[in-house]
């Protein structure tokens, strides 16, 4: 049953994204996307910060350890996206943050092939922190999945719009997108496998998933809200981050309660 909620969980994310891109308009996804972006900042901080890390911190393995995991963790994110291999396109053509003629071309063209190597990267990454959750418990499993289907809508939904714009046709987009997101379950199975036998392993793992929240969440997501905005955009970029912050609460409140 452990591997099938993990198929599952790593499926979410990217059918999800899938059938987002397909069924709206261009015009109404740049919209949904910059909602999503505050959403899912929301998300990651309270997943990491409020289950994931007090989970690894909960074990045998030392604090000095685990926070030399989590630095080690940030700093291997740092450099992986210095090698534009750990991109995340939330922006795009008409998003609002006043990009120039092109701007979707040269995303999906020159920097095209990195984009989606990167994507399948950070799927598959994505996939074995997923096993290592549900492996680790059932409702940690559920948690973190939560979090990285909220990030992986907004990126995969991004990188569908990019393609658009740059000339791609619907389906051909599409197809891209569920060829990355398959690399999630792909990450999944290898965790599940490779990562079982090895439980003492288990708190490094998710500092390691936490790692990975906190980076993208502060490098990449934040510093998209950090915009001069009417106070109304301003008001609604607080309701969507605060939103994802309950929700974690929620269902940190609900698996606490389960145990």
């Amino acid at each position: 049953m452990t591997l099938l909620y993990i198929v599952l969980a790593t499926l979410a994310g990217g059918l999800l994204s899938v059938l987002i891109a397909a069924s709206l308009t261009v015009s109404l996804l740049g919209r949904v996307v910059k909602h999503l972006v505050s959403l899912s900042t929301g998300i990651l901080l309270g997943t990491a910060l409020l289950q994931v890390l007090p989970e690894a911190f909960d074990g045998r393995a030392s604090p000095q350890s685990l926070f030399m995991t989590l630095l080690g963790g940030l700093m291997f994110f740092f450099l992986l996206e210095k090698a534009e291999l750990y991109r995340h396109t939330h922006h795009h053509e008409g998003d609002g943050h006043h990009h120039h003629h092109h701007f979707d071309s040269e995303q999906a063209g020159k920097g095209g092939v990195s984009v989606l190597v990167g994507d399948s990267i950070h799927n598959f990454c994505d996939g074995i922190i997923i096993a290592a959750a549900f492996l680790t418990d059932p409702y940690l499993g559920l948690v973190t999945s939560l979090a990285i289907i909220a990030h992986e809508i907004p990126q995969e939904v991004g990188d569908y719009i990019v393609l658009l714009n740059a000339g791609f046709s619907r389906s051909k987009a599409l197809l891209f997108n569920a060829l990355s997101g398959l690399a999630a379950v792909i990450g999944g199975v290898v965790g599940y496998f490779l990562v079982g036998p090895w439980e003492s392993l288990f708190p490094y793992l998710l500092v390691a998933a936490s790692s990975s929240f906190i980076y993208v969440a502060v490098a990449d997501l934040i510093p998209q809200l950090q915009r001069r905005l009417p106070w109304r955009e301003t008001a609604a970029q607080l309701a969507w981050l605060g939103g994802g912050l309950g929700l974690v609460v929620m269902v940190v409140a609900v698996s606490h309660h389960g145990h």
